[in-house]
């Protein structure tokens, strides 16, 4: 069996396992890899969200169980420091001697740090590894000030960062601009106008001489001019160098400059000896973003199988980003150094835009461009770079596009299916229309099937675009009818309602349907009809078409039994009424569980105890949670400046009017908020549909996150707001979200569908660009108005009651429920303890 073993388990040494795991040839194979961290390989691309709410394992790409299943042998916290070229060897740093028949380098790069006296101190750190932000995060909570040496992409990513963690924040910048490599000076001027006006402090054109000792902070760093600037913390970023110390030491042919001398085949100049990455040289040249090393981790699988089908000839380092909220890209000769070329710009200072075509000399070629502040014709501007395309009309239509005409836009039906639409993982048109043709239907499917949009995530746009025109030309027509019912869509049955008043299903279906209605309309349109008129669920007109959890006002088990939330706004509760809850659960020998959404959920209520254990919690002030609802379920909140030291306003207080105002708002999906009363973040905040940070000058909000199965980071909408603007903007966004979203839609997907996306939305709600405001504002405060506790209603209702038990004509009780103690609690019987293999406790 042929052995070979990758030395480092990053995102390119990962990518190189998981390629050669797609082989035919994996069975004929033993793969080792060494991680000289404590886990296996993560994605730095996303590094920066680890401040953002999320955590390792969020990041992580891999898993030991992967590697387990498909035999791949792994060790992490050991470093290979030995080959023996002649024995095919490695050795590690605890002492493991492996022999190989391929070896793989994918050792990547380390931080530069400048030899800046004074660099080696404590709180002097580096941007790279989990365990760097991890020390940044440490470090932050012992400092008020920030310095990033470094104005380059990961020195903004690492401003934003302790930006994050609530610290004045400074970039020091040795090059007369930010990202010199990525901009010119237009666009850097422009960058510089947006980064300050979030609070930021740029400084430009200076050159560190020292750090000593500060009079204010901690540090004090000390320039070249005579200048200087005082800091908590420092955290160097002012390039990568590649990490070529195993090759160097053992006689690999390196750069002069560095780096793992590479051929168009990723051979060293050892015939057994690969490079990827960015320790790997090619031409002179490192490639430090992440295509280009899963390209050559292609290549080098492709030459140990055998194909000898594909090489390396270099990658495209064209780039979009988003820092610190600004969008910025640069797409190939960004600079206009070709000869005879012509520079074509566009600048809006009032907007803070600036962008920038290189065209050639002829004028049909685009060279390179640049653009800050707007980035939507990134990708089709990219698709006629690489693809050596005629560009579509005039240059300077393609930057203000004429009024008569429209937007010079290029189809990507235009495009050639050798295309690369996923630089990431080399996905092309064609493999998207393949996949298509299949009967892929969606971006998921798409996702699932190529992997196009799984990398960076900067082609999503593009990967939709061919998806919808291969789909069209298939003749395939998207039907957005709710179902056989209704010929419209959740968002146009929305508009019905509201408009013509409409307040039953019957006068609905009666009107604007067909039919008596199925499981996918009579709920969504129970949903909406809550929305708008806030009316008793379990009236008779509405009651037919609730799901099994409204219309018992609970959770149903697995078992049949039934869970009882009462609400706690933002988990704060008095000793008395936390004793109630005691008291309950033991009288009626329910489950207790204390959940991740400041809530006391308690299990194994059965049908005909439901009405008498909300009468007890009403009466000692409780009411109903809604966890059984597509509604607000919890707002979680830290306990702010009322309590923490670092807390800048108090977010529990606000936490509580926040749920109290929105509770028993239906919506097309489960909605969640969270409060956090610094930007220390304990609340998790912008992990949730609708987050608010305090900021010194009011508050941050943050709208469409959610956690569950495809997380999803909130986006900033507004910050420094006062109360009563915060209220309003939300008022309108979930309104506009409940008039507008999809059946059974999440607000993040909603976001994401959404034609404009964020600025779209900032435009509706901040703006009124569809001068819908007043009516939106209306609207959630009639809801508000008829908000009513259903337990509460319910249990006044003697009617209501009767559907509160087990059997029609019998106050016998359900003698399939069966219980098992575990831990000094119940939990239900599972069907071997239920078949009587097992004893069961008895339910009184």
């Amino acid at each position: 069996m042929k052995r070979i073993i990758v030395v480092g388990n990053g995102m390119v040494g990962h990518h190189f396992i998981d390629q050669f795991i797609q082989q035919e040839k994996m069975a004929e194979v033993q793969i080792t890899t060494f991680s000289e961290e404590s886990r296996l390989a993560y994605d730095r691309v996303q590094l920066s969200a680890y401040f953002s709410g999320k955590t390792a394992d969020d990041l992580m790409m891999t898993s030991p169980e992967y590697y387990d299943d498909n035999g791949v042998q792994y060790f992490v916290n050991d470093k290979v420091v030995g080959i023996d070229k002649d024995a095919k060897t490695v050795t590690t740093a605890q002492g493991r001697i492996e022999s190989y028949d391929k070896l793989v380098l994918a050792t990547g790069s380390y931080p530069f740090v400048p030899p800046i006296p004074g660099k080696d101190q404590d709180h002097c750190l580096v941007y790279r590894t989990i365990e760097d932000l991890e020390d940044i995060t440490a470090s932050a909570k012992e400092s008020k000030v920030g310095v990033v040496i470094g104005g380059g992409l990961l020195g903004l990513e690492a401003a934003n960062a302790i930006k994050q963690l609530g610290l004045e924040t400074h970039v020091v910048e040795f090059a007369p601009r930010l990202m010199a490599v990525q901009v010119d000076d237009g666009g850097g001027a422009i960058l510089r106008n947006k980064i300050e006006a979030l609070g930021v402090t740029v400084h430009t054109e200076k050159n560190t001489k020292e750090i000593v000792k500060g009079e204010t902070c901690r540090y004090r760093m000390n320039f070249a001019d005579g200048s200087h600037v005082e800091t908590d913390m420092i955290i160097f970023s002012a390039g990568i160098r590649p990490q070529d110390e195993l090759a160097r030491s053992f006689d690999l042919t390196l750069g002069e400059r560095g780096g793992i001398q590479i051929d168009d085949n990723c051979l060293t100049s050892d015939e057994n000896i690969f490079a990827i990455g960015e320790c790997a040289l090619w031409q002179g040249r490192i490639f430090g973003l992440v295509a280009p090393g899963y390209q050559m981790a292609k290549v080098a699988v492709d030459h140990i199988v055998g194909a000898g089908q594909l090489t390396f000839t270099g990658a495209d380092m064209s780039t979009k980003l988003k820092l610190l909220g600004v969008d910025v890209a640069s797409i190939g000769d960004a600079h206009g150094n070709a000869q005879g070329a012509q520079n074509y710009v566009f600048t809006n200072e009032a907007d803070q835009v600036y962008k920038k075509l290189v065209i050639s000399e002829c004028g049909k070629k685009l060279l390179g461009a640049v653009m800050v502040g707007e980035a939507e014709d990134y990708g089709t501007w990219l698709q006629i770079y690489l693809n050596d395309m005629d560009i579509p009309g005039s240059p300077e239509n393609m930057l203000v596009p004429p009024a008569e005409g429209g937007a010079v836009t290029m189809g990507v039906d235009a495009l050639p299916d050798s295309a690369v639409i996923c630089s990431c993982l080399d996905v092309t048109k064609g493999q998207i229309c393949a996949a298509v043709q299949d009967g892929a239907t969606s971006i998921g499917d798409i996702k699932t099937i190529t992997k196009a949009g799984t990398g960076c995530g900067g082609c999503s746009a593009l990967v939709t675009q061919v998806l919808n025109a291969e789909l069209a030309s298939m003749g395939v027509e998207v039907n957005t009818d709710l179902c056989e019912h209704f010929a419209y869509s959740r968002a146009e049955l929305a508009d019905i309602i509201r408009v013509k008043r409409i307040k039953t299903f019957e006068a609905l279906i009666t009107e604007f349907g067909a039919g008596h209605g199925c499981e996918v309309c009579r709920p969504t349109v129970a949903n909406i009809l809550a929305s708008f008129w806030n009316d008793y669920i379990l009236e008779d007109d509405h009651l037919g078409l609730q799901d099994v959890n409204d219309v018992y006002l609970g959770n149903m088990q697995k078992d049949g039994t039934y869970s009882v939330v009462p609400r706690i706004p933002a988990g704060e509760i008095t000793p008395e009424k936390l004793i109630v809850l005691g008291e309950v659960a033991k009288e009626y020998g329910l489950y207790t569980k204390i959940t991740g959404g400041l809530r006391i959920d308690l299990f194994g209520a059965q049908l005909h105890q439901l009405p008498d254990i909300w009468a007890w919690l009403i009466r000692e002030g409780f009411e109903t949670g809604h966890a059984y609802g597509k509604s607000l379920r919890t707002v979680k909140s830290c306990v702010g400046s009322t309590w923490c030291r670092y807390g800048v306003q108090d977010s529990m207080s606000l936490a509580i009017d926040l749920e109290n105002r929105y509770k028993g708002l239906r919506s097309p999906h489960k909605i969640k908020f969270g409060v956090s009363g610094c930007t220390r973040e304990c609340a998790e905040a912008q992990g949730k549909d609708i987050g608010v940070i305090a900021t010194e000058g009011g508050w941050g909000l943050y709208v469409c996150g959610n956690g569950g199965m495809r997380p999803r980071h909130a986006d900033l909408f507004a910050t420094d707001l006062d109360t009563d603007t915060l209220y309003k903007y939300i008022d309108r966004v979930l309104m506009f979200y409940i008039r507008t979203a999809d059946r059974l839609q999440r607000t993040s997907v909603w976001l994401e569908n959404m034609e404009g996306g964020l600025d779209y939305l900032k435009d509706v709600v901040i703006n009124d660009k569809l001068g819908v405001n007043t009516e939106l504002e209306s609207e959630m405060e009639a809801n508000i108005a008829n908000y009513q506790c259903e337990w509460k209603t319910t249990i006044e209702s003697p009617e209501k009651l009767l559907r509160f038990k087990h059997f029609i004509n019998s106050e016998e009780q359900d003698s399939t429920v069966q219980f098992v103690e575990v831990r000094d609690q119940i939990r239900p019987a599972t069907p071997a303890e239920r078949a009587g293999q097992i004893p069961v406790l008895e339910v009184s």
